[in-house]
């Protein structure tokens, strides 16, 4: 089972603060840092010192790492032209020594676009589909050849298809709760299935719907990794669990009902039942990020169990 590091940073977090956890994350034993790309803070949250840009960041983070994956849970269609985050992505990669990983997803938050001028189209999965489309095969164009796609929402007519990223393939990840166009594209396009903060009955219905759509379209089941988000809320004993919660505005109960919650041999426990539903990884949703110990307690008495 892989623990991957998942930061919010909207809700209020500088780049040093990002670099930070990300060293501790590497420096412990994680296997990856991941963050949100959002642009506004949600909830009561005054995101304080204002957002940071996920793939600045995440390049930032690349000269100053050197084994953790990196990346995106999930970037948002709406940011960006497909054909600028291809070139961004890869030069990332390139900037990472290939540690990069693409999370890409719909976009969905409609306050965050009128607050910086965003445009918020209504055939956000339509434009989607056609992004993956035009991402991979930027990607997968032989030097030497152009690349042309002539889509509803995009058009690109003899593009060079440059930069290549440094892997000979940039691992995406699709994720969300959607019944039939999520696993269909997932099926198509993803190396890895995410479903976020999904109870275990969902996951496994979610799991097997993906694992459906892939026998359908022609792949092995098994080809893809499937993956949980999931809020993380570790402590030694009753009190510090409590204290982690109220840090980060949420009950002890409804943590461990909707999330990992408890001393390390619960969330070890409850970390075992996903695996059992087909999940190989877990990206820990920390809320807290001025809270090292927290990621210090998971590393060495729940990471340190699974592996």
């Amino acid at each position: 089972m892989d623990l991957r590091i998942f930061t919010e940073p909207q809700q209020g977090a500088s780049y040093e603060k990002l670099l930070t956890v990300a060293k501790a994350t590497e420096d412990l034993g994680f296997d990856a840092f991941f963050r949100s790309d959002h642009y506004l803070a949600m909830g009561s949250a005054d995101g304080l010192p204002g957002p940071t840009d996920a793939w600045i960041t995440l390049a930032g983070l690349a000269r100053e790492t050197s084994r953790i994956r990196l990346g995106t849970l999930m970037t948002a269609g709406t940011f960006r032209l497909p054909g600028v985050l291809a070139i961004q992505v890869a030069q990332v990669d390139q900037m990472s020594g290939g540690r990069v990983e693409l999370g890409l997803g719909a976009g969905w938050f409609e306050e965050e676009h009128k607050a910086y001028g965003i445009p918020f189209p209504k055939e956000k999965f339509g434009r989607l589909e056609e992004q993956l489309a035009i991402v991979t095969g930027l990607w997968q164009t032989e030097p030497g050849r152009t690349f042309t796609y002539d889509g509803t929402y995009y058009r690109l007519t003899d593009s060079p298809a440059l930069p290549k990223p440094a892997q000979a393939k940039v691992p995406v990840l699709i994720g969300g709760h959607g019944a039939v166009r999520t696993p269909r594209l997932a099926a198509r396009y993803a190396d890895e299935f995410n479903i976020p903060f999904a109870s275990l009955d969902d996951t496994a219905r979610q799991f097997g719907r993906v694992r459906a759509a892939a026998e359908e379209a022609g792949r092995k089941p098994g080809d893809l990794v499937y993956s949980n988000a999931l809020v993380a809320c570790v402590g030694r004993d009753d009190a510090q669990v409590a204290r982690r919660a109220a840090a980060i505005g949420r009950e002890v109960e409804e943590l461990k009902a909707n999330g990992l919650a408890g001393s390390p041999a619960e969330v070890v426990d409850r970390i075992g039942r996903f695996a059992e539903v087909g999940s190989s990884r877990v990206y820990l949703q920390m809320l807290d990020l001025d809270d090292l110990d927290h990621l210090d307690l998971i590393s060495s008495q729940v990471l340190s169990q699974l592996n």
